[in-house]
């Protein structure tokens, strides 16, 4: 390990820097589907820091038709992904950094700055998007620029490090999967997602579903003539909660086990009726199911059928239950992995000497499209995941800089292992 060049790399940081640009980017509103601003505002800062950056379109068909297509929920008509890449030697691993630029919608309820204005306020960087995961984009990207200016400008002994910008993360992954589909030519990748710190090696997997319950139809004073498709539900909701509790029972995964609720199953919306004076024939809810680590999509969508069936009432026919939206495998990388104790070690001293804890996450993440191509993948980034698709959501400057200055430490070590 070249301890110089770590050095002047780390030194090289400039926190107010982190924060312009991280300010800029939050800038360009980019709801999931819409991110086109975004990605080449992202490629101007790139090219500015001397990181030549490519804007790929991808064919949405194509995408759409091709095995393991991750599901997707928000309309579009254009799917663009950007690349910025640090030259190293000739034949060096080679590492990526992915991050998305896609941001849930601000809301309805008030915020107290412009969600889309990008303040800087009192250490933070305010606006949608800051925490998850602009800042952390324009961490990874300042972090390549920083081992770059401070002296590894290719054919020495540096890693070649990609850093991937995609969109469509928060509605399935379908621009992590486009890009892969593109290169999925690395030795290990580092997402820094806002994990608090912890170096996360397993997450579960999350499927959504709409259901629909039939009943018939009938006049209020003569309900008997007729079947609520409500009273029909509430077995079907019971029987989802006592799903719940038995995928929670018994958890394998010695990481996930330490969560309070690794695998949830949601009802989110339920839609029914049209009349108080009518028996309601038709009751149509979305859910959100928990898959185990270790468990398949497959066996997860027939545990759930098998839960709904077994608890079906007769009075009507079966719950019809489609499939739709992101779906979110589980996955996990090794503990024992040697990229996982690299990143554990390069964080180290920007946390204060002490180790960074391990740590599964009950959220699906592109993470597992990573590990679909067998590529050791870990996600590490800030503090302030409970501002992530919140209110006044924003970013700390302070944790801006720890994580760049971990993965500046990760790119100079990477390349040191071969």
């Amino acid at each position: 390990m070249d301890e110089t060049l770590e050095a002047r790399a780390v030194a090289a940081l400039d926190p107010d820097a982190l924060a312009a640009d991280t300010a800029a980017l939050v800038r360009e509103p980019s709801v999931t589907g819409d991110e086109r601003g975004a990605l080449e505002r992202l490629a101007a800062l790139a090219d500015a820091r001397g990181l030549p950056a490519t804007l790929l379109a991808h064919d949405l068909d194509a995408l759409r038709a091709a095995p393991g297509h991750p599901g997707e929920e928000a309309p579009r008509d254009e799917l663009l992904t950007l690349t910025a890449v640090l030259p190293g030697r000739a034949g060096a691993p080679r590492l990526c950094l992915n991050g998305h630029v896609d941001v849930v919608g601000p809301g309805a309820e008030p915020w107290s700055r412009d969600p889309f204005g990008g303040a800087i306020a009192d250490g933070w960087v305010h606006g949608r998007g800051a925490v998850d995961m602009k800042g952390a984009v324009i961490a990874a990207l300042h972090a390549m620029a920083a081992v770059r200016e401070a002296g590894d400008t290719g054919g020495g002994a540096g890693a070649e490090v990609v850093l991937q910008a995609v969109p469509s993360e928060e509605d399935g992954g379908l621009g992590t999967f486009a890009a892969l589909r593109a290169d999925a030519r690395f030795d290990a990748c580092l997402i820094p997602e806002p994990t608090g710190f912890d170096v996360v090696l397993a997450h579960g997997g999350a499927l959504t579903c709409t259901g629909t319950v039939r009943g018939t139809a009938a006049h209020a004073a003569f309900r008997l003539e007729g079947v609520s498709a409500i009273d029909r539900y509430v077995s079907l909701h019971q029987a989802m909660a006592e799903h719940e509790h038995a995928i929670n029972a018994d958890v394998l995964h010695p990481l996930m086990r330490a969560l309070p609720l690794p695998y949830p199953v949601l009802v989110g919306r339920i839609a029914a009726g049209e009349w108080s004076s009518s028996v309601p024939d038709e009751l149509r809810f979305e859910a959100r199911v928990g898959v185990r680590v270790g468990e398949t999509v497959e066996e997860a969508r027939a545990a759930f059928a098998a839960a709904l069936a077994a608890a079906d009432d007769g009075a009507g026919p079966p719950a019809e239950i489609a499939w739709s939206g992101g779906q979110f495998e589980p996955c996990e990388t090794p503990a024992d992995d040697p990229f996982v104790a690299l990143v554990r070690d390069a964080a180290t001293p920007e946390l204060g000497g002490t180790p960074p804890r391990l740590a599964g996450v009950p959220y699906g993440a592109d993470m597992r499209l990573f590990r679909r191509h067998g590529i050791p993948t870990v996600m590490f980034g800030t503090g302030g995941f409970a501002l992530a698709h919140a209110v006044d959501e924003r970013v700390a400057i302070a944790d801006l800089l720890t994580l760049a200055r971990t993965l500046t430490r990760v790119i100079v070590r990477f390349g040191a292992t071969a």
